[in-house]
C-alpha cells in the first residue's frame, strides 16, 4: 500500500474535485462495471507523477488499477482539468495579492527523452546528442510558475521566448515588467521585441552578476526560476520524458505547476 505522503491532501482535493467532468455511462442498460472513485484515480495519477513509476506499477500499490488511472488521466487531460487547476491556483494567488510582479525570471531546462515519442524532442547538445526535451519556464519573483512551453532539447532558448510569454496563464499588470534572463538570451532583436511587449530585459552573465552582488546592493533574481525547475524535477515523471504523446507530458507539467502553486497558497 502506498503511503499517504504520495496521495492528494484533503485541502488540495477540495480545489481539484470541482474541475472534474461528470461521467455519463454509455451502456444502454446501465449494466457496467462500477467506476473507480475519482479521488482514488487522482491519488494514482499523483503517485505516478511524484515517483516517476510506470503506470503498470500501480497494480501493486492498492491505490487504483493502472488501466483505470491511465484512462482517467487521459479523460481529464482532454477536458483540460490539469491546466485549469494551475490557472485557478494563479487566480487565487492574484486575489490574495501573492504574485510578485516586481521581477520575473525566465530560463530553459533540458531533460532526457529515451523513447523519443514525439516531434517535440531533439538531440541534446549537452548529452552527447541523445534525444531530449526542453521546457521554457517563466516565474514571478517568488518562483511561482506563470507560463510554460516545451520544445526539442536542441531548440535555442531565445526561440522560445515569444511562445513562453504568450503562454502566460494569468493576467499581467499593464506597467512595464522587469524580466531577468541569462546571457543566452542576449540579442538586439529580442531586446526590442521584449520592450514592445512592455518587458524590460535584464541580461547578465554569472560572472557579472557575482561581481554586482559583491560591489553593490544588487540582488540576484535569475536563480529563482532555476529553483523552480528544481522543484519541478522532484516530480519524477517530468524529470525524464517517458510519455509517447506530447499531450500527456504537457498535462503532467500542468499538474506539477498546479501543485506547486496551490501548495504555496495552502502551506505558505
Amino acid at each position: 500500500m502506498a503511503g499517504n505522503k504520495w496521495q492528494i491532501s484533503d485541502e488540495l482535493w477540495e480545489k481539484m474535485a470541482p474541475l472534474l467532468p461528470e461521467h455519463k455511462t454509455h451502456h444502454p442498460l446501465g449494466t457496467h462495471r462500477r467506476r473507480v472513485n475519482n479521488r482514488a484515480a487522482m491519488n494514482a495519477i499523483l503517485f505516478v507523477l511524484r515517483t516517476g513509476c510506470q503506470w503498470n506499477a500501480l497494480n501493486a500499490t492498492g491505490i487504483c488499477s493502472s488501466s483505470s488511472a491511465h484512462r482517467r488521466f487521459q479523460e481529464w487531460r482532454d477536458a483540460g482539468v490539469f491546466e485549469r487547476f494551475w490557472q485557478n491556483g494563479l487566480l487565487a494567488c492574484e486575489q490574495l495579492d501573492a504574485i510578485d510582479w516586481s521581477w520575473l525570471s525566465m530560463d530553459g531546462c533540458m531533460t532526457k527523452s529515451p523513447l523519443a515519442g514525439f516531434k517535440k524532442t531533439g538531440r541534446n547538445p549537452t548529452d552527447r546528442g541523445k534525444q531530449g526535451i526542453k521546457r521554457s519556464l517563466m516565474t514571478d519573483a517568488n518562483g511561482l510558475p506563470l507560463s510554460l512551453v516545451v520544445a526539442g532539447a536542441n531548440t535555442h532558448d531565445i526561440k522560445l521566448v515569444a511562445d513562453t510569454l504568450d503562454a502566460l496563464q494569468t493576467g499581467r499588470p499593464g506597467r512595464r515588467l522587469h524580466l531577468c534572463m541569462d546571457k543566452g538570451y542576449e540579442a538586439e532583436w529580442l531586446e526590442a521585441c521584449l520592450k514592445n511587449r512592455r518587458y524590460e530585459p535584464h541580461i547578465q552573465s554569472r560572472k557579472e552578476e557575482s561581481e554586482a552582488i559583491k560591489s553593490t546592493d544588487f540582488k540576484a533574481h535569475r536563480w529563482v526560476v532555476e529553483r523552480t525547475h528544481s522543484w519541478m524535477n522532484r516530480f519524477r515523471r517530468v524529470l525524464t520524458l517517458w510519455e509517447k504523446k506530447v499531450e500527456n507530458y504537457v498535462a503532467m507539467l500542468y499538474l506539477t505547476c498546479g501543485v506547486i502553486v496551490w501548495n504555496k497558497i495552502l502551506l505558505g
